[in-house]
């Protein structure tokens, strides 16, 4: 199945020849994953991270497109969120001490997968998991043949701007539980747009998230901590003024929303023209966030893109 316009089928339901289990970390964290193997001849593998407050069942279409190519598709939930258990008191806040442990997490998935998988070897991150990824290749914690990157997490939208915002979560943090909520709902508190139009102009699509929930509970991460939201700051304007992004010789395709009210584009566009090999490819006022959950002319041309770069960057060997 290679067009974009998959099935509802492929979107709320666990593909039949795919395994969930969990991987646990060395300090015994367990996460959960998703893990489906090429039927026949294997094209490549790819590790795709997702973003904040995601769960893997989001992206059954997209990994189904992948698939129908000849990918070994593999993906976890990140620790803290979603399947992968709460690392602080409350069920639905996604809260993290450092985002130091998100980058080590990332570290030994990496060494785990790349051990069993088949190249070439391709790293996917969507919006925090593209902000972790590419902390990731800087640090030379992983060693893909290739990387796309999906609206990455580069930088934050704010109302009151990414510097002083990060000063007002991380004083918000200091004078109270530092797990507690940084907003009661939405993917943002100062704005009146509903959540599902931050996401996708895709009702359907948007649906399918709200009907995994319902299945499992688990999946609902509920806003950020007002820790996590300073870690976000903190973590992005580092890997912003990082001269190591100049040693990332992976390929990396970069697609940007530029319409986008979650993360900053014009961050992100900064950031790969400091790459030493990136493509970049945008999107207008068609695109939300989650490119690819969006409607069917923006989703479309978004594999399209991705399929024609790991064609040309990302040969079988």
């Amino acid at each position: 199945m290679s067009d974009a316009a998959s099935p509802a089928s492929h979107r709320r339901a666990i593909p039949a020849d795919a395994r969930v289990d969990g991987f646990v970390l060395a300090d015994g964290w367990p996460l959960r994953r998703f893990d489906w193997p090429a039927a026949g001849t294997t094209r490549g593998a790819i590790l795709f991270q997702c973003g904040r407050g995601d769960f893997f069942e989001k992206y059954l279409e997209s990994f189904a497109h992948w698939h129908a190519r000849g990918w070994h598709v593999t993906t976890l939930d990140w620790r803290g969120q979603a399947g992968s258990g709460r690392t602080g008191p409350a069920a639905h806040v996604g809260h993290i001490d450092d985002f130091d442990a998100y980058l080590h997490d990332l570290g030994a998935i990496w060494d785990d997968w790349r051990a069993r998988a088949a190249g070439p070897r391709v790293l996917f991150g969507h919006s925090m998991g593209g902000h972790l990824a590419l902390r990731a290749l800087a640090a030379q914690l992983v060693d893909p043949d290739a990387a796309v990157l999906i609206a990455p997490m580069l930088g934050l939208r704010a109302p009151v701007g990414a510097r002083l915002g990060q000063t007002v979560a991380r004083l918000m943090a200091r004078v109270g539980d530092p797990a507690r909520a940084a907003w009661k709902g939405n993917e943002r508190p100062d704005t009146l747009l509903s959540r599902a139009a931050l996401l996708t102009h895709d009702a359907d699509r948007y649906a399918d998230e709200l009907w995994w929930q319902a299945q499992d509970p688990r999946l609902l991460t509920g806003p950020p901590s007002w820790t996590w939201l300073a870690e976000a700051f903190r973590s992005t304007a580092e890997l912003n003024a990082s001269p190591t992004l100049a040693t990332v010789k992976t390929p990396v395709l970069l697609l940007v929303a530029e319409a986008d009210r979650l993360v900053d584009p014009h961050a992100t566009i900064a950031v790969a023209r400091r790459l030493p090999d990136a493509e970049i490819v945008r999107f207008g006022a068609e695109a939300a966030h989650e490119l690819l959950r969006e409607a069917d002319p923006v989703r479309a041309r978004a594999l399209a893109a991705i399929d024609a770069f790991l064609d040309a960057r990302a040969s079988p060997r």
